[in-house]
Protein backbone atom coordinates (compact mmCIF):
# COMPACT_ATOMS: atom_id res chain seq x y z
CA UNK A 1 0.00 0.00 0.00
CA UNK A 2 1.27 3.26 -1.02
CA UNK A 3 2.31 6.08 1.91
CA UNK A 4 -0.75 8.03 0.62
CA UNK A 5 -2.91 5.52 1.11
CA UNK A 6 -2.19 4.45 4.50
CA UNK A 7 -1.99 8.34 5.67
CA UNK A 8 -5.80 8.78 4.44
CA UNK A 9 -6.96 6.25 6.83
CA UNK A 10 -8.40 7.60 10.59
CA UNK A 11 -9.98 6.47 13.23
CA UNK A 12 -13.23 5.14 11.88
CA UNK A 13 -11.07 2.53 9.74
CA UNK A 14 -9.28 1.78 12.34
CA UNK A 15 -12.09 1.21 14.76
CA UNK A 16 -14.34 -1.06 12.46
CA UNK A 17 -11.29 -3.35 12.03
CA UNK A 18 -10.61 -4.17 15.65
CA UNK A 19 -14.18 -4.03 16.21
CA UNK A 20 -14.35 -7.02 13.31
CA UNK A 21 -11.23 -8.50 14.86
CA UNK A 22 -13.41 -8.62 18.01
CA UNK A 23 -16.39 -10.07 17.18
CA UNK A 24 -14.88 -13.02 15.14
CA UNK A 25 -15.57 -16.42 16.83
CA UNK A 26 -12.55 -18.56 15.91
CA UNK A 27 -9.02 -18.16 15.38
CA UNK A 28 -9.53 -19.21 11.59
CA UNK A 29 -11.64 -16.37 11.12
CA UNK A 30 -9.69 -13.78 12.84
CA UNK A 31 -6.35 -14.59 11.08
CA UNK A 32 -8.73 -13.96 7.98
CA UNK A 33 -9.70 -10.95 8.92
CA UNK A 34 -6.12 -9.49 9.61
CA UNK A 35 -4.46 -10.84 6.80
CA UNK A 36 -6.50 -8.95 4.26
CA UNK A 37 -6.32 -6.35 6.83
CA UNK A 38 -3.03 -6.25 6.88
CA UNK A 39 -2.73 -6.32 2.96
CA UNK A 40 -4.07 -2.76 3.20
CA UNK A 41 -1.62 -1.40 5.62
CA UNK A 42 -3.07 -2.20 8.62
CA UNK A 43 -1.60 -4.19 12.06
CA UNK A 44 -4.11 -5.66 14.50
CA UNK A 45 -4.22 -8.14 17.04
CA UNK A 46 -6.64 -10.03 19.51
CA UNK A 47 -6.74 -11.57 22.70
CA UNK A 48 -9.02 -13.89 24.46
CA UNK A 49 -10.16 -13.84 27.68
CA UNK A 50 -12.86 -14.65 30.62
CA UNK A 51 -13.43 -14.74 34.30
CA UNK A 52 -14.98 -12.24 37.22
CA UNK A 53 -15.07 -9.10 35.61
CA UNK A 54 -13.42 -6.98 38.50
CA UNK A 55 -10.50 -8.64 38.84
CA UNK A 56 -9.58 -9.37 35.73
CA UNK A 57 -9.81 -5.61 34.27
CA UNK A 58 -6.24 -5.38 34.56
CA UNK A 59 -5.11 -8.87 33.19
CA UNK A 60 -7.30 -8.15 30.03
CA UNK A 61 -5.54 -4.55 29.52
CA UNK A 62 -1.99 -6.82 29.90
CA UNK A 63 -3.36 -8.91 27.29
CA UNK A 64 -4.51 -6.15 24.78
CA UNK A 65 -0.81 -5.00 25.08
CA UNK A 66 1.10 -8.12 24.84
CA UNK A 67 -0.71 -8.96 21.68
CA UNK A 68 -0.39 -5.99 20.37
CA UNK A 69 3.24 -5.83 21.12
CA UNK A 70 3.66 -9.42 19.91
CA UNK A 71 1.89 -8.86 16.44
CA UNK A 72 3.73 -5.78 15.51
CA UNK A 73 0.85 -3.40 16.27
CA UNK A 74 2.93 -1.40 18.98
CA UNK A 75 6.87 -0.96 19.75
CA UNK A 76 8.24 -1.07 23.40
CA UNK A 77 8.23 2.17 23.75
CA UNK A 78 5.63 4.04 26.98
CA UNK A 79 3.76 6.09 24.32
CA UNK A 80 2.28 2.81 22.52
CA UNK A 81 2.04 0.82 25.63
CA UNK A 82 0.34 4.04 27.28
CA UNK A 83 -1.92 4.46 24.13
CA UNK A 84 -3.26 0.86 24.10
CA UNK A 85 -3.70 0.60 27.70
CA UNK A 86 -5.82 3.57 27.43
CA UNK A 87 -7.56 2.35 24.64
CA UNK A 88 -8.47 -0.78 26.42
CA UNK A 89 -9.57 1.04 29.70
CA UNK A 90 -11.96 3.32 27.62
CA UNK A 91 -13.46 0.45 26.09
CA UNK A 92 -13.66 -1.55 29.52
CA UNK A 93 -15.23 1.10 31.12
CA UNK A 94 -18.26 1.65 28.84
CA UNK A 95 -19.63 -1.70 29.60
CA UNK A 96 -18.96 -2.06 33.18
CA UNK A 97 -22.33 -0.87 34.44
CA UNK A 98 -23.29 -4.01 33.38
CA UNK A 99 -20.04 -6.40 34.17
CA UNK A 100 -19.76 -5.41 37.81
CA UNK A 101 -20.12 -8.43 39.76
CA UNK A 102 -20.37 -10.81 37.36
CA UNK A 103 -18.48 -13.05 34.74
CA UNK A 104 -17.16 -12.05 31.33
CA UNK A 105 -15.81 -13.76 28.48
CA UNK A 106 -14.84 -12.50 24.64
CA UNK A 107 -12.18 -11.13 23.00
CA UNK A 108 -10.12 -7.71 22.85
CA UNK A 109 -8.81 -6.40 19.82
CA UNK A 110 -6.33 -4.01 18.87
CA UNK A 111 -6.20 -2.13 15.58
CA UNK A 112 -3.60 0.42 14.11
CA UNK A 113 -2.78 2.38 10.95
CA UNK A 114 -0.55 5.09 11.09
CA UNK A 115 -0.91 7.27 14.15
CA UNK A 116 -4.49 5.84 15.16
CA UNK A 117 -4.99 2.88 17.47
CA UNK A 118 -8.10 1.35 18.65
CA UNK A 119 -9.23 -1.62 21.34
CA UNK A 120 -12.41 -3.09 20.88
CA UNK A 121 -13.84 -5.99 23.56
CA UNK A 122 -16.46 -7.94 22.38
CA UNK A 123 -17.83 -10.30 25.43
CA UNK A 124 -20.86 -12.20 26.87
CA UNK A 125 -21.97 -11.08 30.60
CA UNK A 126 -23.90 -13.12 33.17
CA UNK A 127 -24.28 -16.01 34.90
CA UNK A 128 -24.83 -19.73 33.52
CA UNK A 129 -26.56 -19.35 30.12
CA UNK A 130 -28.73 -16.06 30.84
CA UNK A 131 -26.04 -14.16 28.98
CA UNK A 132 -25.91 -10.05 27.77
CA UNK A 133 -23.89 -8.56 25.14
CA UNK A 134 -21.51 -6.25 24.97
CA UNK A 135 -19.02 -3.90 23.29
CA UNK A 136 -16.76 -1.21 24.28
CA UNK A 137 -14.33 0.69 22.01
CA UNK A 138 -11.62 3.12 22.72
CA UNK A 139 -9.08 4.92 20.46
CA UNK A 140 -5.88 7.13 21.07
CA UNK A 141 -3.34 8.57 18.53
CA UNK A 142 0.60 7.90 19.06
Amino acid sequence: MSEHKTAQRGSREVAALALRIAITPTQEEENAVRKNAAAEGFSSSGANFGGEFISNISKIIERAIVSARREGVIGETHAEEGAVAGAAREALSQIMGKAIGLNIGGKIAVARCGEHVSVAAFFGIGLLHLNEISVGLGHRVI
